[in-house]
């Protein structure tokens, strides 16, 4: 049996646009075209088939036996044909993980250490969000985010990562004998962290402390930052700045690190069944927590 030459997919498409609507103009429109290009396919397709398929009078169109034959299985083979699109793109989406954190978290903590999770699954798409905002799931298209607080958040499922710490770094250029010491150097602060220096000075029993500048950073990140370029001392979570202690580009100058009331959470919403992509994720992050 001879192989059938099956019509265009632009010809059926407008078949069945205009087979469901019954007039050029509303079926031009819904496909964005003109009417009169609409009937050229129209027409084309039925000179294809050998058959006529509308009825054309003063009233409009009306389908004739073969197109009442022909609508229902070309708009089912449309349906079909979406259905499936629409699912290989589902199982697509199930492999790209959007996360949200702060900004300086994501580059001095979690970027670091990204390359392993892409190594054990490398199918598994992790697209970073940063904003300092809570996460609101039902209007985001976020999966998870990573947070520091006090983790009582009973609306979300909560995994606790590690406890958040404070000391002071700076520059090994900058020394410092003692707590005095810090009256005539220049404290650097994060715009959201105002009360970081407060907490330390008053568990080092150096309350009203006033050093000769303060300077106030956007992030963490640009304060760390001016620390290592030697503009001040910051006050920063040792996990942080790691690679920087071990490399000798930052020193900590006082063994004292004070533990926080907060820490680091993944949070994701409980309504919803984690993918397997958030599942793994939520493993490895958690094994990284550890270490």
């Amino acid at each position: 049996m001879s192989e059938v030459k099956l019509p265009s997919l632009n010809a059926l498409r407008a078949f069945a646009v205009v087979g469901a609507h019954l007039n050029l103009k509303t079926a031009a429109e819904a496909l964005f075209v003109t009417p009169s290009a609409l009937s050229h396919q129209i027409r084309g397709l039925e000179q294809h088939l050998d058959m006529q398929l509308f009825h054309r009078n003063q009233h409009g169109l009306k389908l004739t036996i073969a197109g009442e034959k022909l609508l229902p299985d070309v708009q089912e083979a449309f349906k079909l044909l979406s259905d499936s699109i629409n699912s290989l793109q589902a199982k697509a989406e199930q492999h790209v993980l959007t996360v949200s954190m702060l900004s300086t978290f994501a580059m001095r903590w979690f970027i670091p250490r990204l390359a392993r999770f892409q190594q054990l699954h490398p199918d598994i798409e992790v697209r970073i969000s940063t904003s300092i905002e809570p996460v609101d799931f039902k209007r985001e298209d976020v999966d998870c985010a990573i947070r520091s607080g006090h983790g009582n958040w009973p609306e979300l499922h909560v995994d606790k990562l590690f406890s958040e710490q404070l000391t002071p770094v700076c520059s090994p250029e900058i020394q410092l004998l003692n707590t005095e010491a810090l009256r005539s150097q220049t404290l650097l602060h994060a715009r959201l962290r105002p009360d970081d220096w407060h907490i330390w000075l008053h568990s080092a029993g150096a309350d009203g402390l006033r050093a000769a500048h303060e300077q106030t950073y956007e992030t963490r990140n640009f304060a760390i930052q001016a620390a290592i370029d030697g503009l001040g001392i910051a006050i920063v979570d040792p996990a942080l700045v790691k690679d920087e202690l071990l490399s000798g580009r930052l020193i900590q100058p006082f063994a004292q690190s004070l533990p926080s009331e907060n820490a680091y959470h993944l949070v994701s919403p409980p309504e919803r069944e984690p993918s397997v992509s958030l599942q793994a994720f939520r493993i490895w992050l958690l094994n990284e927590a550890r270490k």
